[in-house]
C-alpha cells in the first residue's frame, strides 16, 4: 500500500474529507518529491475519494514528476495567489470538504486562514499523529538509506580526527569534513559542530577561529543526508593526554551511552532509556551536568518523532530509529557527548553508527 493510499484509508475510516500536507519532509515522505520551496507553497492534497494532487512552484513541476509522483501536479508562479489556486483545484474536483486534516504543529497561520476563507464551512482536525505514526516505523528501504547515511557520518568523524592538529582552527577542521562529504556527492544534515577545549561544555556551541591546543578535548557533532535520510553522530576525542578529570567524565558518558544502547528492545519505554542513561551519569556524580534529553527520532528529518525524554511513556517498536546521546558539560573541566543512531530490531537493537567510542587520544602536531 502506498503512503497516499494509507492516508486515504485513514480519511475514510475517520470520515475526514481531505488532508493537506505542507511540510517539505512530509511531502517527500508521501510523494517522493524532495524540495525546499523556501517561502513558496508546496503541498499535497489527498481526498477521501477524489484524485490527489501536488501543488508546487511552476518551475519545479518537471522535478516533481521525475521524482515519481504519478498524480496531477499543479504549478503556481511567483506572481500568483498560490492558496487561491489550491482552492480552485479542490473545487474543480467537485469536493466541498467539511473536514480538513492538517499539520497543526506546522501549518503557518496565513495559509490556515486562507483555507478557512476559501472553505468557511470546514472544520480542521490534526493530521500530525497519523503522519508521526507512519513515519516512526521505517521499512527496509528506509533502513538501508539510514545505514548508508550513518556510514557516511562515521567517515566524516574519521576525516575530522585526521584533521586535528595543534594550531588548526575549528573552522578549518569543519571545512575539511564538509568538503570530504561533498566529494562523496552528499551534504550535511545540519550545521556541523567542531568544538574544542572549554567550548565543548556548550551543548549547542558554535565553531569558530579557536585554535586547537594540546590538552584539548574536541567534540564533533554532525550528520549526513543520503537519498533524503539523515544521520546524526557525536564523538569526543582527546588531543594530547587528557587529565584524570576529563577521563572520568568521558567514561561516565560512555557508560551511559553503552547502558542505554544495550537496553533498547521492543516494549521498552522512551522514559526508561532516558532513566538508564541519566542514572548512570548521576551515580558517577555528574547528574546536574546532563542537561538535555537522551535522544530523538531520526529519519527524513534529523529531529523527528519521538522525543526520548524522561516524560515520554511511549514504548519502542521494531523499526523505530532514534539517537542515544548522553552528555556531561562541566565548564571547568570539559564537555563530552557520545551519540549513536540505533534501530529497534525484532529482539534487540542495531547500532547504525560504528565509529569507535572508546576514548581516542591523538598526538599529531602541526
Amino acid at each position: 500500500m502506498s503512503k497516499v493510499e494509507e492516508i486515504q484509508n485513514y480519511l475514510q475510516q475517520n470520515s475526514i474529507d481531505a488532508a493537506f500536507i505542507t511540510t517539505p519532509d512530509n511531502v517527500f515522505y508521501v510523494s517522493g518529491f524532495n524540495s525546499n520551496p523556501h517561502e513558496r507553497l508546496l503541498g499535497v492534497m489527498i481526498f477521501k475519494e477524489a484524485e490527489p494532487f501536488l501543488i508546487c512552484p511552476q518551475m519545479e513541476i518537471p522535478d516533481a514528476k521525475n521524482a515519481g509522483w504519478s498524480y496531477e501536479v499543479i504549478g503556481h508562479q511567483d506572481t500568483d495567489n498560490a492558496m487561491e489556486i489550491l482552492a480552485q483545484a479542490v473545487i474543480a474536483r467537485q469536493v466541498q470538504p467539511a473536514t480538513f486534516a492538517i499539520e497543526k504543529a506546522q501549518l503557518i497561520v496565513e495559509r490556515f486562514e486562507a483555507l478557512q476563507q476559501s472553505f468557511p464551512q470546514a472544520s480542521f482536525v490534526r493530521l500530525d499523529e497519523k503522519i508521526n505514526a507512519m513515519r516512526v516505523i521505517k521499512d527496509e528501504n528506509e533502513l538501508d538509506k539510514l545505514r548508508k547515511a550513518a556510514e557516511l557520518a562515521d567517515y566524516a568523524i574519521e576525516i575530522g580526527c585526521k584533521e586535528i592538529a595543534e594550531g588548526k582552527t575549528e573552522m578549518e577542521i569543519l571545512t575539511a569534513i564538509e568538503r570530504a562529504i561533498q566529494d562523496k556527492g552528499c551534504k550535511m544534515s545540519f550545521e556541523t559542530m567542531v568544538l574544542s577545549g572549554p567550548k565543548t561544555a556548550s551543548p549547542h556551541g558554535k565553531p569558530g577561529a579557536r585554535k586547537i591546543e594540546k590538552g584539548d578535548m574536541v567534540l564533533f557533532d554532525l550528520g549526513v543526508i543520503y537519498k533524503g535520510y539523515c544521520s546524526d553522530i557525536t564523538r569526543t576525542v582527546a588531543f594530547g593526554e587528557p587529565s584524570e578529570a576529563q577521563k572520568e567524565i568521558y567514561h561516565a558518558v560512555l557508560a551511559a551511552n553503552t547502558n542505554a544502547v544495550a537496553a533498547v528492545k521492543p516494549g521498552i519505554r522512551a522514559m526508561d532509556l532516558d532513566r538508564i542513561a541519566r542514572n548512570t551519569i548521576t551515580e558517577a556524580g555528574y547528574g546536574e551536568y546532563f542537561t538535555h534529553r537522551l535522544g530523538h527520532g531520526l529519519g527524513i528529518s534529523v529531529h523527528e518523532f519521538p522525543s526520548v525524554t524522561g516524560a515520554n511513556e511511549m514504548t519502542m517498536e521494531e523499526g523505530m530509529v532514534f539517537t542515544i546521546e548522553p552528555g556531561v558539560y562541566k565548564a571547568d573541566i570539559t564537555g563530552v557527548r557520545i551519540e549513536d543512531d540505533v534501530v529497534v530490531t525484532k529482539d534487540g537493537v542495531e547500532v547504525l553508527t560504528k565509529f569507535p567510542k572508546e576514548l581516542i587520544v591523538l598526538y599529531k602536531l602541526n
